[in-house]
């Protein structure tokens, strides 16, 4: 197909004015490629560090790390999918435009009596919550996890998923407004961390005995105090840094607080092979089908208000996904 569609370009990074909407070229797919006609682009926190340029990529480039729409071109070799296919995708950049070129291994079939919306938002935040309660701290009943951001388009999946799972959870929000989601979301316990220091709180809730794990998505302004709700030998899941980076630390902490347990894991490590992309994916379906998982689909902008949306995000305003619309 030749001829031109509209794309959000980065040329230099910085600000929400280094986003523009630029008429670029339909790209072509090649061997083991396959041409995406975007219904839906998921907004993520990476794609502002991406932006600012906390995470650099070569420029220019156009953000955009997932999406859901319709196979509308093959290129040669591939037979994972065929045109017309309803599929969604992650940790592949280009989602904020009309088209996307992606590996067809990357491509997760969407089921028939799912929205591509919904199947959308459960590419990035839902793999992750899977991953995060089902592999890096396997859950199962008797564990207590504190869940940091629960009100968040993740963190209110991984709260369903640890409560699937058997955990107890422990949730931190910012608002009353955000409780009430996280409750909703099956916590078992909430912490309005403006109004209560979630550290004595999770103490307390725990009888002083601490949580079996933290999930961490907020970074520098929870990373130590997280570390003190953790039981001797409990685990730290820093996941990400909304707050911003966790500067270097002494290991010896660790050591002192009880031989705790650290890792900074991402999704791409956890959905290297196709197997286990499509494990967690389908496993996410299914759960959403069986009414056991809720998907919140908070705010859906237009690819024009693209500087609107991540400003929505970046003011901490999520209660839930929110999507662009090419």
């Amino acid at each position: 197909m030749t001829g031109t569609m509209k794309a959000i370009r980065i040329h230099e990074t910085g600000g929400r004015e280094a986003l523009r909407l630029e008429e670029v070229a339909i790209p072509e797919p090649g061997p083991g490629e396959v041409r995406v006609k975007v219904e839906y682009a998921g907004l993520n926190f990476i794609d502002i560090y991406q932006r600012t340029g906390q995470y650099r990529l070569p420029l220019p480039f156009t953000p955009g790390l997932e999406a859901g729409g319709v196979v509308d071109a093959v290129g040669e070799g591939v037979n994972e999918v065929k045109v017309g296919d309803r599929v969604a995708y992650c940790m592949v950049n280009g989602a904020y435009a009309e088209y996307a070129v992606v590996p067809a291994v990357k491509l997760v079939p969407a089921p028939a009596s799912l929205g591509l919306d919904v199947v959308t938002a459960l590419m990035v935040q839902g793999l992750t919550a899977h991953y995060l309660a089902i592999s890096t701290f396997p859950l199962t009943k008797g564990h207590t996890a504190l869940v940091h951001a629960a009100a968040g388009g993740a963190g209110r999946l991984l709260v369903q998923v640890a409560r699937r799972a058997g955990a107890r959870v422990i949730a931190t929000v910012g608002t009353e407004e955000k409780a009430a989601l996280a409750r909703s979301a099956g916590a078992d316990d909430v912490i309005i961390y403006t109004q209560t220091d979630f550290v004595s709180e999770t103490r307390r809730l725990t009888n002083g005995a601490g949580v079996d794990v933290v999930y961490d998505s907020v970074g520098q302004s929870t990373f130590y105090g997280g570390l003190d709700c953790l039981r001797p030998r409990g685990m730290m899941v820093l996941w990400g840094q909304a707050s911003g980076p966790v500067g270097p630390f002494d290991p010896q902490i660790l050591n002192q607080k009880g031989s705790l347990y650290l890792t900074r894991p991402s999704l791409g490590a956890y959905v290297a092979t196709r197997e286990e992309l499509l494990w967690r994916a389908n496993d996410l379906f299914s759960w959403v089908q069986a009414g056991e998982l809720d998907v919140r689909i908070d705010r859906i902008f237009p690819l024009t208000e693209v500087a609107e949306a991540h400003a929505y995000i970046e003011n901490r305003q999520t209660k839930g996904k929110v999507l662009l619309k090419p």
